[in-house]
């Protein structure tokens, strides 16, 4: 088997990747109008005029819950291919991922005694 055989469907993927968003944009380049008015120029094409300042403070809970929301998220995710290998691997490596989830576990008591779970 050539190497090029191994990545013939790389190559098409790497294609279709680059050449759809480029053809994507033309097309729509092609289909919006180009006519540009007054109210087209203006900060706020709606004609609503912002009310107060641009400039608001949210509350540093909304981002805790988001970050504690992604990193759980994506430590679960390392989960799936121990999963779906399971029978091939030994007792050590099954020890290792109880020690993850273990850790996982004491992280999301940690938070949720610090109320990064509370949204109110």
């Amino acid at each position: 088997m050539l190497q090029s055989d191994k990545y013939e469907y790389f190559w098409i993927f790497l294609l279709i990747v680059v050449f759809l968003p480029a053809i994507i944009f033309w097309i729509s380049e092609l289909v919006i109008p180009t006519s540009k008015g007054s109210e087209k120029s203006t900060s706020y094409e709606s004609g609503i005029e912002p009310l107060g300042e641009a400039c608001i403070q949210f509350q540093i809970r909304y981002y805790m819950f988001a970050l504690v929301f992604v990193i759980f998220d994506v430590e679960t995710v390392f989960l799936y291919p121990w999963a779906m290998s399971f029978y091939d691997f030994g007792i050590v490596p099954f020890i290792e991922a109880l020690i993850f989830i273990t850790i996982l576990i004491v992280g999301l008591v940690y938070a949720w005694r610090k109320g990064a779970l509370e949204w109110s």
